[in-house]
């Protein structure tokens, strides 16, 4: 059963946001951002790091008010090193997947976060790698970095869609992360993000809490394949999401939608 975010949002929620959540959340964003960067002086792994990132995560999603469930959670173990791919729909995508992904991952994506106080200053100091769109040598320059981090044997994340999506639909994905896994021959895994686009649509800044719903899909192998085949591949990993989305509201993937507008929660 697929939610509909009211518009306008119910003056409850509205004023719980202004009030409570987002002042949560900027607590938690400066003290675990801080003890991050203390860290980061002695930690060149980057694993306590992360461990900081997962609570600050975890931390912001329950700040949210939404519940955070995980469909097909074994496909996260199947391999050590491989390229995890995600629709993109909110700002609450990232502390999602922080939350989720149980190891330590390097996040490929644009460079406008790293503006973000302590946000930003955390993703530099623990080697996640910016994307600058808009700069074709810039991009490839991200590219090959992130090629050496998987054959270092570091898992890698990417947005395929290179930024949030304005209706909550699927965008056209870009090919960077079929051309990653192509290239270091590691497996491309599609995971689908279900929620987070009512919870905190773009160009907006009050919640609307629900069930949020991260579902794995099965490791897209690579091994064999050519970088003439990248476009191929981002299909396939485009469907792969697609389909899992569907899995999750199957009801309106049919075209029967049962709207919530108006409801407190």
């Amino acid at each position: 059963m697929k939610r509909v975010r009211p518009n306008p949002l119910p003056w409850p929620l509205r004023w719980r946001t202004d009030l409570i959540q987002t002042p949560v959340f900027a607590v938690l964003t400066a003290i675990y951002g801080s003890l991050a960067l203390a860290i980061s002086i002695l930690d060149k792994k980057g694993n306590l790091q992360h461990q900081v990132a997962r609570i600050w995560a975890r931390g912001c999603v329950s700040a949210s008010g939404a519940k955070l469930r995980i469909v097909g959670a074994e496909n996260l173990r199947k391999h050590k090193v491989a390229v995890y791919a995600s629709n993109h729909t909110s700002y609450m995508d990232t502390p999602v997947i922080f939350a989720s992904l149980p190891f330590q991952f390097r996040i490929l994506a644009r460079q406008d976060l790293w503006r973000i106080p302590f946000i930003g200053w955390y993703l530099n100091r623990s080697g996640q790698m910016p994307i600058d769109t808009g700069n074709p040598r810039a991009t490839l320059s991200s590219l090959g970095a992130a090629v050496k981090a998987l054959r270092a044997k570091m898992a890698l994340f990417v947005f395929p869609e290179g930024r949030r999506t304005p209706d909550g639909e699927l965008q056209t994905f870009l090919s960077g992360a079929a051309y990653l896994a192509i290239r270091a021959q590691v497996p491309l895994v599609p995971l689908a993000l279900s929620g987070t686009f009512e919870l905190l649509p773009i160009h907006t800044r009050h919640f609307f809490p629900g069930e949020l719903t991260l579902s794995v899909g099965e490791p897209i192998e690579t091994v064999g394949m050519s970088l003439r085949q990248t476009e191929e591949l981002t299909a396939q990993l485009k469907n792969a999401i697609s389909e899992l989305l569907k899995a999750v509201h199957p009801a309106a993937s049919s075209g029967v939608e049962v709207e919530l507008a108006g409801t407190v929660v």
